[in-house]
């Protein structure tokens, strides 16, 4: 790795940990890069897993204010995150690359959509929808899956997920996002580090800039309407989904 390359790597890792913090989408940042310093496809996607750890120390590390209060929440529900990231990784490991990245744009849009309909999809919620719903630990452990994998836009679903089960503050809900995408990915990261090709160069100089980033993302939540980060995280989700749909061609 270059020193331009570090440099690189150093603002791409900033720049994903401080969108990864607020709109879950640090790997429309982080991957291109890694990429441009030419790692193969496969070894950008385990080395970007293991680099956006830093975004999740530093988005915890700013959030401490709004996850004041929901201990009792992640107790629940990061175990079942976690266990989809070991199962995502795993899946990484044994299957072809490419086998489901063809689905990953339908599942990006999907996200968004939902996101962007959450204020009509909250109606539906009162008494019906709790995390102690199979269904929603499901669909819980499927986006750990996901995020074990691949993790594009993972935070995504994860948003609305959180969104369709608390109603709290947006800021509350990324906060608590923030800690279970983190989870899936930090047992991904493990894996990858003892059974796979992780360019340990580049992992650490983006996890430096994801550190930096992800600590100041949560003071960006909190200073933005909710209704305009809900409408911006939607609508670059699904300008994601349409990058990955012409990239998967």
């Amino acid at each position: 790795m270059t020193p331009a390359d570090a440099l690189l790597l150093l603002a791409a890792g900033a720049g994903a940990g401080l969108v990864g913090s607020t709109a879950g989408l640090a790997s429309l940042v982080s991957y291109p890069a890694l990429l441009l310093t030419g790692l193969p496809p496969v070894v950008a996607n385990v080395t970007n897993t293991v680099g956006l750890f830093g975004s999740t120390v530093g988005s915890t590390l700013g959030a401490r204010p709004e996850l004041r209060g929901q201990g009792r929440r992640l107790a629940r529900l990061v175990p079942v995150a976690a266990a989809g990231g070991a199962a995502g990784s795993a899946l990484l490991l044994a299957l072809p690359a490419d086998s489901f990245e063809r689905v990953v744009p339908f599942l990006v849009a999907l996200a968004s959509v939902l996101l962007l309909l959450q204020p009509r999809v909250q109606r539906l919620r009162p008494g019906r929808t709790s995390a102690r719903n199979p269904l929603v630990l499901l669909a819980l452990f499927g986006v750990g899956v996901y995020g074990g994998y691949f993790g594009a836009a993972a935070g995504v679903a994860l948003l609305a997920l959180t969104e369709l089960l608390y109603d709290q503050p947006l800021a509350r809900n990324n906060a608590l996002k923030n800690v279970l995408l983190g989870a899936a990915n930090a047992v991904a990261a493990v894996g990858f580090a003892f059974f796979a090709d992780v360019a340990w160069g580049s992992a650490l100089a983006l996890g430096a800039g994801c550190l930096l980033g992800g600590r100041l993302g949560p003071a960006v939540v909190r200073r933005l309407d909710p209704r305009v980060l809900r409408v911006a995280i939607a609508l670059a989700g699904l300008a994601l989904a349409v990058r990955l749909w012409v990239g998967a061609r």
